[in-house]
């Protein structure tokens, strides 16, 4: 019978307070601190701003870090939609799902949105987030899609965070209204194309 491989207690220590100052950095901007300085992260996870620097070489590999943990998150949450449901359903499911998945990422979405211009980290995982709502468009309307990328262009700008922002902040909708709003646009632009 084979053991486990045994962990350094060093290592798994230091992969703890790795973990601790990334839940502090999206603890801080969930509770709506867009722009958490090294201190108040430092302080929130418990540590120096010594042990900060050590594990981060900069703001930048810091935000790179929790843009991966809200990815991961992001793609825990979601759950493919089957493609063999009638159109009504799959677009209910859609939208239902991407109103969550959005509010879900709405903070971290937010406080990106501030940095993004001058981060390649955050611009990496902002087209991640776009190939992501792509594939989950072209898996769940494959026939409706098919090759026509300017439906798949339309469909992925409207499923976007820019325009859940527009519905939800500029406009003050509840969740139920934006989702209502999705609904519509991509119905409309589904059937219009048909």
């Amino acid at each position: 019978m084979t053991q486990p491989p045994r962990v350094d207690g060093r290592t798994a220590r230091s992969e703890r307070t790795r973990n601790a100052i990334v839940d502090a950095h999206l603890q801080l901007i969930t509770e709506g601190d867009l722009r958490p300085t090294a201190d108040r992260i430092a302080k929130l996870a418990g540590v120096s701003l010594r042990a900060l620097w050590s594990h981060f070489a900069d703001m930048e590999a810091l935000m790179a870090a929790s843009g991966q943990r809200v990815l991961e998150q992001r793609d825990a949450s979601y759950l493919p939609i089957p493609a063999d449901l009638p159109l009504g359903e799959r677009i209910e499911a859609y939208c239902r799902q991407r109103a969550r998945l959005l509010e879900e990422v709405g903070p971290a979405a937010r406080a990106s949105a501030l940095k993004e211009p001058f981060s390649d980290a955050l611009q990496h995982y902002r087209r991640l987030h776009v190939a992501r709502v792509r594939d989950e468009l072209t898996s769940t309307f494959p026939e409706e899609i098919g090759a026509d990328r300017d439906l798949l262009d339309a469909l992925t700008a409207i499923s976007l965070w820019p325009t859940w922002s527009i519905w939800r902040e500029a406009m003050d909708l509840p969740v139920e209204a934006a989702q209502a709003a999705l609904a519509r646009g991509v119905r409309a632009l589904i059937t219009s194309a048909a």
